[in-house]
């Protein structure tokens, strides 16, 4: 039942309210802190990579050899969809955004599993691993698709991150180009109780099915205040042109309020730690091709640290993944779905730890409107 009081503190957006617990990833927006189950993303983004950070999330403790072998061995048997995938993303990709071909490729994905409507938590479990393995191939297919190249299917040989990346520009990556992939991915497999993660748990408390609850996360993933930030922060970047470019037209937005894409979060109140260290991939990457992109940046932050770093306002992930993906090669409007390539490990791990101890979300709302009963007037006399 709504609430139908006016004397009920309303917390819009749910800012502030704790509605689940966990023990899969925790932040601290004061100390600038991200860990998963207990592990700094400073130490994992150095010495893991994707595929164990996402048996970590997901089962709760860093795999044996034999269990690692055995999840990364999973995850490159299931990495290739059925042709339907295939097709709807050749139909669709050219002419879509690849967010929503994404959404879309995900639900005709279900479509081959069996179990799909199950509600039994192993099924569910399996649902998950076969996300996790599939999405690189579909966000790379999505790529090539929308570049107006050829699909190319996974190579066995690969880690996750390298055949990602080989999948989505064509050419095998070189050590350090795998790393910076790996890397990106691990920093966004898990954030808290952000908005994306939220839809997956949601759906998922109702019972429904995991490629449903996946389908709720990647729609709102799309939004520009979430997942779409990097792409809007890059646009703006490329927008400023030089750094002294940056300078003028960065002070003239601050001086008419305007949102600057890249800076502050709802969490962060300091640095963002991965922002800390993709700006040192940026750095790295850019020395190859678009070093005015890096100082351009560089300068945006230098202005906004001394502006308004006072009040909490700081680079956050999205300000240099969007370049770092830039100078590997990818297109813009990709940005996004490769965000869903780090998180789905995140979003399953979370909507799995959920249901095993189920409560359907059913929040309140303040009613604000007439309190009635109005009078009924017919239409003819309206």
């Amino acid at each position: 039942m709504e609430n139908a009081t006016n004397n009920t503190e309303v917390h819009k957006g749910l800012e502030g309210v704790i509605a689940a617990s966990t023990k899969i990833g925790y932040v601290d927006g004061q100390a600038g802190m991200l860990n998963y189950r207990g592990y700094d993303i400073k130490t994992l983004a150095e010495q893991s990579n994707y595929e164990e950070v996402s048996f970590l999330l997901l089962y709760g403790h860093l795999p044996t050899r034999e269990e690692y072998n055995a999840y990364a061995t999973k995850l490159r048997e299931l990495s290739k969809p059925d042709e339907d995938v295939y097709d709807v993303i050749r139909k669709i990709g050219a002419k879509t955004h690849p967010m929503t071909t994404l959404r879309t490729a995900v639900s005709i994905f279900a479509a081959s599993d069996k179990a799909e409507s199950s509600e039994n938590l192993k099924d569910q479990e399996e649902m998950a691993i076969k996300l996790i393995a599939t999405l690189p191939t579909i966000v790379g297919a999505i790529h090539r698709v929308y570049s107006g190249k050829e699909i190319i299917a996974p190579d066995k040989n690969l880690g996750y991150a390298a055949n990602f990346y080989y999948m989505s520009l064509g050419v095998r990556p070189d050590p350090m180009e795998s790393k910076i992939m790996d890397t990106a991915l691990i920093l966004h497999a898990d954030h808290g109780m952000n908005a994306s993660t939220f839809s997956a748990m949601v759906t998922i408390s109702t019972l429904a099915d995991m490629y449903s609850s996946v389908t709720s996360a990647i729609s709102t993933l799309k939004g520009g205040l979430h997942g779409g930030a990097n792409e809007r922060a890059l646009k703006m970047i490329q927008s400023f042109g030089t750094p002294a470019g940056a300078e003028s037209k960065l002070r003239d937005m601050l001086e008419r309020k305007e949102k600057i894409m890249g800076f502050g979060h709802r969490v962060y109140k300091v640095y963002d730690p991965r922002a800390k260290i993709l700006k040192q991939y940026a750095d790295y990457i850019t020395q190859k091709n678009d070093r005015n992109l890096y100082e351009t940046a560089n300068k945006v932050e230098e202005i906004m640290i001394n502006t308004l770093g006072s009040k909490g306002i700081f680079p956050n992930v999205d300000f240099y993944s969007g370049m770092v993906y830039n100078a590997m090669g990818f297109k813009t409007e990709i940005f996004t779905p490769i965000f869903a390539v780090g998180r789905i490990s995140g979003w399953v791990a979370r909507a799995l730890e959920y249901v095993s101890d189920n409560k359907l979300f059913r929040p309140k709302a303040q009613y604000t409107g007439e309190r009635g009963p109005l009078k009924y007037v017919p239409i003819q006399e309206r």
